[in-house]
């Protein structure tokens, strides 16, 4: 793994504005399809707070970070201690070849502490949507269980992730050369805490 802490955080503020640019055009497009259907993502058991994702941009990477950074001092051992009980509890998962269910580190109460700098699965995650790969053609890909459960029989609203993987696609390369970066990145959340 490089050193991304090496990094000079403020060179690359105007690519995270122009990310922030992107990224409420997802919201405004989520939106309108959560409205077509009515959908409300609250009190969910099978929270995607639960899941573990992997993020492999370096744009979010460095976003999720700038959110960090703006939390109170205070907050952070306690965010560091639960992100060290996540990579604990996900590995112990993984030995014994079982899905982990554990808590993001940065939900507190239901909440996410660092809501308005949340990376893009967790703003697109849960709904039915399309993604049109090159040579791969157009797949789809159904809402969470919670969605087919409130709302599976509504007729499906067009929501296509085509654009916003495109724009952020762009940007993470604008960035890598900027940055003069080559190597890909794979982490969680709780991976990229404990670097900090």
């Amino acid at each position: 793994m490089f050193k991304i802490e090496k990094l000079q955080f403020n060179k690359f503020m105007p690519l995270l504005d122009r990310l922030e640019e992107i990224y409420a055009y997802m919201d405004e497009k989520y939106n309108q399809a959560t409205e077509y259907y009515g959908f409300k993502c609250t009190d969910c058991m099978d929270n995607c707070c639960l899941t573990r994702f992997y993020h492999h941009t370096l744009l979010e990477y460095l976003y999720i970070r700038k959110g960090f950074s703006k939390l109170n001092t205070n907050i952070k051992p306690d965010l560091k201690k639960k992100a060290l009980d996540v990579l604990r509890l996900t590995g112990e998962a993984d030995k014994n070849k079982k899905t982990a269910h554990v808590m993001c580190p940065f939900n507190l109460d239901g909440l996410c502490l660092i809501y308005h700098f949340r990376p893009m699965i967790c703003r697109l995650h849960g709904i039915p949507h399309e993604l049109n790969r090159p040579g791969r053609g157009i797949t789809c890909s159904p809402g969470c269980d919670e969605f087919a459960k409130l709302c599976g029989s509504k007729e499906y609203f067009k929501f296509d992730r085509t654009p916003f993987y495109i724009k952020m696609a762009g940007l993470e390369k604008e960035l890598k050369e900027t940055a003069g970066i080559h190597q890909k990145i794979k982490m969680t959340i709780a991976e990229m805490i404990i670097n900090w």
